[in-house]
């Protein structure tokens, strides 16, 4: 997932900014609600963890403006107000779901996925593209150079990922979590196995590979041939 993290305490930031990238989620943090607004506006995120109190705007405020201004991306707020009075507000401005502090990590975690699962495809994202690459999310169809190649279920969900996070690593927990679900490492050659067969349909075929391996760490989806 990429996330969107809005929250000016530097230690709650680190906190959760942490748990979050130890499971393998992408995270950009700001600390003020103009910029969260900006970035929310211009860049794709699966999910955003708003602080209610933050400096110079209300969290509230914030949400509301991006509502308005037709941002569709699932919203989960913090705060320290605790009267049901506060958590209906944060719901009434669009909010789509509202924790307190403190707060365990797993339950956040928990909410976050749950947000993630839940967001509707966006019409301008039915369609992805990425160089040679085109992928139609609601055919489930999948071309390079225009030539059609058919993928198996799980191959299909790991291109998807891979093409929604461009020349970005995505590591194996990353692959277990969003392809398969799980929140450990079962030990075993399953990712390795399915990115393989993934690769000779994507890459072997055709002139240069998209899906580049970044040794010890994962693999990247490249538009274009390296320069030598």
């Amino acid at each position: 997932m990429n996330i969107l993290l809005v929250e000016d305490d530097l230690d709650t930031a680190e906190f959760i900014s942490k748990g979050l990238q130890q499971h393998g989620e992408i995270v950009q943090h700001c600390d003020n609600a103009e910029q969260a607004m900006l970035l929310a506006s211009s860049s794709e995120f699966d999910v955003i963890i708003f602080d209610r109190l933050l400096p110079n705007m209300d969290g509230l405020d914030a949400v509301r403006i991006l509502r308005a201004s037709k941002v569709t991306i699932p919203i989960i707020m913090l705060t320290a107000l605790s009267d049901t009075s506060d958590r209906v507000a944060g719901l009434d401005a669009g909010a789509d779901d509202y924790l307190v502090k403190p707060f365990a990590f797993s339950e956040l975690y928990a909410r976050v996925k749950a947000l993630a699962r839940r967001q509707p495809l966006k019409e301008s994202s039915l369609e992805i593209c990425i160089g040679e690459l085109k992928l139609e999310r609601t055919t489930r169809q999948v071309f390079r150079a225009g030539k059609e190649i058919e993928l198996m279920p799980k191959e299909y969900q790991i291109l998807e990922f891979m093409m929604q996070n461009p020349e970005q690593l995505i590591t194996k927990t990353m692959l277990l979590e969003q392809v398969w679900g799980f929140s450990f490492d079962p030990k075993t050659s399953l990712v390795q196995t399915h990115v393989s067969r993934l690769r000779n349909k994507i890459d072997k075929p055709f002139a240069f590979d998209m899906i580049k391996t970044v040794r010890g760490c994962g693999y990247l989806l490249s538009r274009q041939l390296d320069d030598e």
